[in-house]
């Protein structure tokens, strides 16, 4: 059985750091992608990040490129988010996600296991 726990979210200011860590168990993150996405009320879950299987390779959309860093823990079997110069625009509800294939994909709809997500609240 596939558990996916985030959590490090929380209340911070316009320009601060956050990181978040998403612990997994049943499910090896040196064998699939991992991801994160996050979700505004009233809007679709969306992609920020994501690490390829071998740990090789990250993706970011343009909207937190050079601000977030995907990167996991294979020995912790942990996955984080590290997010800087935080704008009250990353305000949303954040989930990491695991696909049970080589590839990343931005859809949501692509991805089998997800967390319960983890508040993150940018004030300005």
């Amino acid at each position: 059985q596939v558990q996916m726990v985030e959590s490090g979210g929380g209340l911070v200011q316009a320009g601060e750091s956050l990181r978040l860590s998403c612990t997994v168990s049943g499910l090896s993150l040196d064998v699939y992608p991992m991801a994160w996405f996050r979700q505004a009320p009233g809007v679709r879950r969306e992609a920020v990040s994501c690490i390829s299987w071998n740990g090789a390779t990250a993706y970011y959309p343009d909207s937190v490129k050079g601000r977030f860093t995907i990167s996991r823990d294979v020995a912790k079997n942990t996955l984080y988010l590290q997010m800087n110069s935080l704008k009250p625009e990353d305000t949303a509800m954040y989930y990491c996600a695991a696909r049970l294939t080589r590839y990343c994909s931005s859809f949501d709809f692509d991805w089998n296991y997800w967390g319960q997500g983890t508040q993150v609240t940018v004030s300005a």
